[in-house]
This record gives structure tokens, C-alpha cells and sequence, in this order.
């Protein structure tokens, strides 16, 4: 069988007490579970900042994480990875925080803002929208303990379909959580949920979506 090759990026600045190896550790151990994956790892302070054209070329999946170090990604780093995604058909995940990363504006090439920022540490639901896509299979609405929400409207692209929505603030706000591009030969999902100090990434829902998208991203469903 061949594996889906991916490489988990972060700039590992996720406190330890949520996640103790950084988010890019927690999803590629987990990914690893499955025979037809093979995740590595990587860091912004790695050579080449993770991102070589070596690297790259063995990537058939890119999982970014950036929080607040966006302007450290160096413009040759961005060029490789829009090229990679644009001409070699590289899958693009872009995770929370993400949404400001400069590789993932580039794909989009608007500003990628929301209207709104708030960490209140209350509940979010998460509601299928698109339960035939394949990012959906046995996903089912869910509710996340904690985590910090993001209002619209939110500059991007019109997506090719929603997949997720989050209701949070009791319903007042719903937002799109996750949305799916192609950006030229390439595949782009963005998913909205996953502050950095709320550990989403163990949960079962949300690793099912991230194995789910993986194998949507390198074209295999």
C-alpha cells in the first residue's frame, strides 16, 4: 500500500500543559495509528524552516499551526509551499490560528480576517452541514468543552462547500468551520477550531475529521 505521506508543521509556541510535543506531534502520533499514513514532523526553528524543497517533495499533505510567529515564515519558505501546493497538487490543512499564516493567504489571496476574536473558554457545537463530503464520514454534530470562537464575516474566497459550522454563544454566533478550496492542482481545508490552550486535538471527533481530511487532501476519497 502506499501511504499517504504528511508532514505535521507548528511553530511550537502551544503551552506544554496542553500539549506536551506541540500540535504537531499529538496529530502525527496519532495519524501514525493508520496503515495507509506515514506523518513527520516538523518546526518553524527547524533548517530551511521545515519547509525544504526535499521535504516538500516528499509531502503529499501539509498540517500547518501558526499562532503568533507568522511574520518569522520566511517569503521563500511561502513561495515553496504555494508552488508545491499550485504545481505538484500538495494538500493544504490549515488549522485555528492559521487563518492569519502566510502560506494559507497566499493560497487564498484575500486578507483571511474575521469580523471577531473571543476566548471565553465556553462550549462550541459543532454541526455537520455537508455530511456526504467525505472530510464528514462518521462524523456526527459534536460539542466542544472549551474553545475560543471566531466571528463572521470571515475574507476568503467563496469556498466550494462548508463541511462545519460552530454555534457558539449560545447560537448567536455561527461560524464556518470548516471550509474546503481548490487552489490549482491542490486541495485546501481550513478548520476553524483549536485554540492553542484547549486540547481539541485529543479528541475523538476531532482527530476522525483530521484523518478524514488527510486522506480527502492527498486525493484518496
Amino acid at each position: 500500500m502506499e501511504k499517504i505521506r504528511v508532514l505535521a508543521w507548528s511553530e511550537l509556541t502551544e503551552p506544554k500543559y496542553a500539549y506536551p510535543k506541540g500540535i504537531n506531534v499529538a496529530l502525527a502520533e496519532y495519524l501514525n495509528v493508520f496503515d495507509d499514513v506515514n506523518a513527520k514532523t516538523a518546526c518553524l526553528d527547524d533548517p530551511d524552516q521545515g519547509v525544504s524543497e526535499h521535504a516538500l517533495k516528499e509531502t503529499d499533505v501539509l498540517i500547518w499551526f501558526g499562532h503568533v510567529r507568522h511574520g518569522d515564515v520566511k517569503s521563500e519558505s511561502v513561495e515553496r509551499i504555494v508552488r508545491h501546493v499550485k504545481e505538484q497538487g500538495m494538500g493544504f490543512l490549515g488549522l485555528h490560528s492559521t487563518h492569519f499564516a502566510q502560506p494559507y493567504k497566499a493560497l487564498m489571496g484575500t486578507s483571511c480576517a474575521w469580523r471577531a476574536y473571543v476566548e471565553d473558554g465556553k462550549s462550541g457545537y459543532i454541526k455537520v452541514v455537508s455530511p456526504s463530503h467525505p472530510i464528514a464520514e462518521g462524523i456526527i454534530d459534536f460539542v466542544i468543552p472549551k474553545e475560543e470562537w471566531y466571528g463572521e464575516p470571515y475574507e476568503v474566497p467563496e469556498p466550494e462547500a462548508v463541511i462545519f459550522e460552530g454555534h457558539y454563544v449560545d447560537g448567536k454566533e455561527i461560524a464556518r468551520d470548516g471550509l474546503v478550496w481548490t487552489v490549482g492542482k491542490g486541495r485546501v481545508f481550513y478548520f476553524r477550531p483549536g485554540h492553542e490552550t484547549f486540547p481539541i486535538y485529543y479528541m475523538a471527533e476531532i482527530r476522525k475529521i483530521m484523518l478524514n481530511a488527510v486522506r480527502w487532501l492527498a486525493k484518496k476519497s
